[in-house]
């Protein structure tokens, strides 16, 4: 497994292997993700565990959240306010 990338990369480049919630963090945010509102729960905590440490580095806001309504409440508003957003369960 490979480490993230320093100094907010967003795009991995090169070949790497990696866990599959890993990809879905990595191609989430070679797309543009600016927000994620989720909470780490099997079989997603890779997913969430991954953009905590990676999405601050670019500039987006990583929000915990208490269950699956508060995550898609926080995606809501942010979508609504313009941001792209991901929650993962």
């Amino acid at each position: 497994m490979t480490a993230a990338p320093e100094g907010g990369q967003r795009v991995l480049t090169g070949t790497h292997f990696m866990l599959g919630d890993h990809a879905c963090a990595e191609g989430a945010l070679a797309a543009g993700l600016d927000f994620f509102g989720g909470y780490p729960i099997t079989p997603s905590t890779e997913v969430a565990e991954r953009l905590a440490r990676r999405l601050p580095a670019v500039g987006g806001q990583y929000l915990q959240m208490e269950d699956e309504l508060g995550s898609i409440m926080s995606i809501i508003g942010a979508s609504a306010a313009g941001a792209r957003s991901l929650t993962a369960t």
